[in-house]
Parts: structure tokens; sequence; C-alpha cells
């Protein structure tokens, strides 16, 4: 039997709270924590009992509303925060049990953080501040620089390599904080809120050059946001938090279908259907004997992606595995029972949760 792939990234009870005594709290507690007491002990809760895996190519995007724990959760795994308990491990080595030159290490080698800050320094060029990290590691500057020129054309800024940040629009400034980032070829990616300060326009665009470049690099990622139209577009799966809890983690169709809690329940309520299934949930079987459509679709495409051409077919339209076998079909009742399905339209209400 084939051993499983060790995970990039692996939390086992994760535990992160804040104020005094929270380990001897956490210890009476028994791992059971509830975040009434904690405040009435003057300690607030930022991440409660956290397990999972992450595996290599992956995006989990981590979401929730402000104060849900997503960005302390993050900050655990690059352990820009001390856990109060709990394992992590990055590749298999324990990075609790690390000594801070070890620590340093893994930051600059395995990781790459970028935040919704874009903190880039004003008086370097833009060309300067993607080689910084670099020149930190000890790289020379003539390597660096054209390591960063790479960069630079991967992020699609060619021509502006000499500008300064007061001379770029805050996409493009974004993109520079992105370039800077993935300079050091990190294995591990951590984006936490990345494009949330931007128009809404750009930020779209964004999240297209994001995709664009997880197609060419193939980067293990952390993403965090409290956008789910983003979350949908963008994860492999999607864990969703709540007072520092992950109420559910799984792929974005089936935490629409099948909602762990009411809390996903009502985040996943009046999202449309043909957005997160795949031509594989909603397919029938095959009938040889029936006349088939010229067009093909892939087992994995996602409705809202398919749902057109289908629709303007009069016969049964083929679902095709990856090797081009068909395991399926699709037809325009299939297609129109997701499109109308009454239930598709249900308002989201998190108004009771929106001071967390």
């Amino acid at each position: 039997m084939p051993i499983p792939p060790q995970p990039v990234i692996k939390c086992e009870s994760v535990y992160k709270i804040f104020g005094d005594n929270a380990a001897k709290i956490l210890e009476q507690s028994d791992g059971k924590v509830e975040t009434a007491s904690l405040l009435e002990a003057g300690c607030v809760i930022g991440v409660n009992n956290a397990s999972f895996e992450v595996h290599k190519g992956e995006i989990l995007v981590i979401m929730g509303l402000s104060g849900s724990g997503k960005s302390t959760l993050l900050r655990c795994i690059s352990r820009l925060f001390d856990t109060t308990a709990g394992d992590i491990f990055i590749d298999g080595e324990d990075l609790l049990a690390m000594n801070e030159k070890e620590l340093i290490n893994i930051r600059r080698n395995k990781m790459g953080m970028v935040f919704q800050s874009f903190a880039l320094l004003p008086h370097k060029t833009v060309l300067e501040n993607i080689a910084l990290p670099l020149q930190v590691k000890g790289m020379s500057t003539n390597d660096s620089m054209d390591r960063a020129m790479d960069m630079v054309n991967l992020v699609e800024l060619t021509g502006r390599e000499n500008y300064f940040p007061r001379q770029l629009s805050g996409g493009q400034q974004q993109r520079v904080g992105i370039a800077r980032s993935l300079a050091v070829e990190p294995d591990i990616w951590f984006l936490d809120e990345p494009f949330s300060a931007l128009d809404p326009l750009i930020r779209r665009e964004m999240q297209d050059e994001f995709l664009r470049l997880q197609t060419v690099l193939h980067k293990t990622i952390l993403f965090v946001t409290h956008d789910f139209d983003e979350a949908l577009r963008l994860a492999d799966r999607i864990a969703i938090m709540k007072d520092g809890v992950i109420e559910q983690i799984d792929t974005p169709g089936n935490i629409v279908l099948n909602p762990a809690t009411e809390y996903v329940a009502r985040f996943t309520r009046g999202v449309p259907r043909e957005r997160v299934l795949s031509c594989q949930t909603i397919m029938e079987e095959y009938d040889a004997s029936v006349e088939m459509s010229d067009i093909t679709v892939s087992e994995h495409a996602i409705i809202d992606t398919v749902a057109k051409p289908v629709l303007t077919e009069v016969h049964p339209v083929a679902v095709t595995a990856a090797e081009g076998n068909i395991v399926g079909v699709l037809n325009r009742n299939i297609i129109m029972d997701v499109l109308f399905d009454e239930a598709n339209s249900m308002p989201v209400n998190t108004s009771d949760e929106s001071q967390t």
C-alpha cells in the first residue's frame, strides 16, 4: 500500500491564548476552552484547538469575520506568534522546537510572506525593494538585481523596475510586494488579506494575477481573507473560523453543499451553487445508446464555466475524465436545476456576528 505524501504543514491541537496565565488556564481547562470563561479570566482566545494538514501545491484559504482568529493562526504557523500549546511541523520538522538561528533560516529559505500593508521602502526603486531580502541573505548585488529583474518580469511590471513606490498604483505596489516575497523562492507562501486594501477592479485583477502565478509556481499557500467570493475563486480548500475554532475545513463545493455547522451554513446560503459545483457532482450516468453533443466538458470544470455551452446544446454533453474517457453526462435540465434552484438565492445574514 503506497505511503501518503508527508504534508508540507501539519498543525496538531494548536492553541493561542492572549493574556496572563494563559498556559495555566489552558491546562486547567483540559483542552476544552470556552470563550466566556477566558474573558472572565482576562484572556482572549486567538486559536482554539486547530488541527489540519496542507499538502504540496495546495491553496488553503483561511476565512472568517474580524476577530475570528484567521490572521492569528497564520502568524502561529509562521511563528511570528508563539503558540500557547500544540505542535506545528513544516516538512516534518518541529517548528516550535527550532532555535532562533534555525527559525531565521527556515523563514529566509522556505517561507514567503505578503501582508495587507505593502511595506515598501519609499526611497528604494522597485528593483531595489525586490532585491533587498536576497541581499540580506548574502547574495551579491549583481546576482540579486538579476533575480529581482526576473521577478519584475514574472509579475508583469517590466518597464517600471526603476520607479519608486510613490509612482505606482496600489495594485502595482502589491505586485512589488508579491515579487519581493517570491524572490527568495519560498516553498510556502503566506498571504494575509493581501488584496483587501485595493479597489474592487484592481482586486479582481490581482486575484487573476495570483492564480496565474500559481499555475507557474505551484506553491503551497495559506491565504487569509474575510471575503467568501475571493475564497471561492482561489481555494483548493477553505477553512472557516469563528472565535478561534475551525468550524469546517473542506473543498468549496463540500462546504457549500454540506455545511458542518449553522454558522458555516449562514456563510454559504447566498452562494450561487454554479460557482462551486463541479460537473462531477451533478452529472448523470452515461448511456451509450443516446446521441451525444459534439462538445465535451471536464469532470472538474465548475458549472459556471460550462453552463452557457451546455444550455445551447440539444443533445446531452459528455463529461470526461483526465484520460479522455466519458464518466457521465450533462444536459440542459440539469443545468437549469442548478441555476434556478430557489435555495440558491437565499440571503446571507451575518449581522449579529459583525462585531466579532
